[in-house]
């Protein structure tokens, strides 16, 4: 097995950086999300598993408004788990805290806590920028308009400048939102002290190699100095399932994508490490190799999201623990299941559960701990995992959080099953299959 190289191995938090100061994220680094802020040591266990195996894999530990305010949390308890955690377990590498999809309407109970902002501005893509705004920039970005080499890809971009404002004028909208965010946040918290991605996920279609580029000229156009990109692939990211598509055109697009950012830091004086977000990341197991072969043929970093699927582990441990875990782990179902539509609006356009396939919750309760966890562990070689069921619960924290201290304290009680659980499910599904396999 050879891993990929560790490219960093700072020893103090805080002069993880530029030689000027800023904050510079790490090469390879992975989102975490930790509902209910117990289960951060056990997933910096699995990046000391990785960073044993030969590859430093920087921890990002995310959280975002809906869910703090499902949960009844502040980020400053995010904050709080993951410095306790890097503390127990000694971690001497790069840490960091996303506000995860904020706006200005929701970042100000970030700023402090936080050291990574997801700027979201789904509601901004596709609408209409200022008169003359197009033009504009492409009265500056003449170098958009004509045939395009980008060193990694075979046929060279042909642009017109029909076709260069057609594609740009979905997004200098979203841009210039991304910016009013950002200096927002920078003004509180003062540049190059955090780090900035610009979420681009939540259109309707996958960004092509020249739109993406002419995103990147924009957002250096607006000084947004990201270091992350979440741009729209083909297929569907639902939830905490495998991913939906081709993979074939997932990897050409991946792969074309890592080329356009190389060629945009050079052309725009973008931050030098600025990489990839791939959000609902989590359980992608069919295109994990994908990301892998790209990311090793170019030398670039990524950046993958893995959401809620911490939370499903707590449920897993609570079952596997038998008893009143167990017990627990089939209520949360049955709430779940008699509250479906609620839970699911919010998900709608990242989850695909057929309400037929869902077990009942009178046969639910009727289950052992191996028919629980073989239908909620995602295993597809196993004949009872259901991704119904599996995506049912993981939108269904909101049922355990309205528990409130009953759930805390069962997870308390199962503390060793769960943490197993989460760890294994961290390294092996996720890091292992995307920076170490060969």
């Amino acid at each position: 097995m050879k891993p990929l190289p560790n490219p960093h191995a700072p020893t103090n938090k805080k002069t993880m950086g530029y030689p000027d100061g800023r904050l510079k994220l790490e090469k390879y680094s992975l989102g975490v999300g930790d509902r209910f802020a117990h289960q951060a040591a056990a997933q910096l266990d699995a990046c000391i598993k990785a960073e044993a195996a030969g590859t430093t894999v920087i921890p990002v530990w995310n959280k975002s408004n809906r869910e703090h305010n499902i949960v009844g949390s502040e980020p400053s308890s995010v904050r709080a788990a993951a410095d306790a955690a890097v503390k127990a377990r000694g971690w001497n590498h790069q840490y960091c805290v996303d506000a995860d999809h904020i706006g200005v309407a929701t970042v100000d109970r970030f700023i402090e806590a936080s050291d990574f902002f997801t700027l979201d501005v789904a509601d901004w893509i596709g609408k209409h920028p200022p008169r003359g705004a197009v033009d504009a920039f492409l009265n500056r970005h003449k170098e958009l308009v004509g045939r395009i080499q980008i060193d990694g890809i075979e046929e060279p971009l042909r642009i017109d400048r029909e076709k260069a404002s057609h594609a740009v004028s979905p997004y200098l909208t979203a841009v210039t939102e991304a910016a009013r965010i950002y200096q927002h946040v920078a003004q509180q918290k003062g540049k190059g002290k955090f780090i900035t991605e610009v979420s681009m996920d939540e259109t309707a279609s996958p960004q092509t190699p020249v739109e993406l580029l002419l995103i990147l000229a924009a957002i250096s156009d607006a000084g947004i100095p990201i270091q992350t990109i979440a741009p729209k692939f083909t297929g569907r990211f639902n939830k905490g399932v495998d991913y939906v598509g081709s993979v074939e055109q997932f990897e050409k697009e991946f792969s074309d994508d890592l080329c356009v950012i190389a060629h945009a830091v050079k052309r725009y004086g973008l931050p030098e490490n600025l990489k990839l977000s791939v959000h609902s990341g989590s359980d992608k197991f069919s295109i994990y190799a994908s990301i892998r072969r790209s990311v090793r043929k170019f030398d670039a970093g990524v950046h993958v999201k893995t959401a809620g699927t911490t939370w499903l582990e707590e449920l897993i441990g609570l079952a596997e623990a038998g008893g009143e875990g167990l017990k627990l782990a089939k209520e949360v179902y049955s709430e779940a299941h008699g509250h479906a539509p609620e839970l699911c609006a919010p998900y709608a356009s990242v989850i695909d559960i057929d309400p037929a396939k869902l077990p009942d919750p009178a046969q639910v309760n009727g289950w052992t701990s191996e028919q629980y966890t073989g239908a909620l562990r995602h295993d597809q070689t196993n004949k009872l995992f259901n991704p119904h069921f599996r995506q049912l619960l993981h939108v269904g924290f909101k049922v355990a959080a309205k528990m409130g201290q009953r759930y805390i304290k069962q997870v308390e009680a199962c503390e060793k099953e769960i943490a197993r659980n989460v760890t294994t499910n961290l390294y092996d599904r996720h890091i292992e299959p995307i920076f170490l396999r060969a």
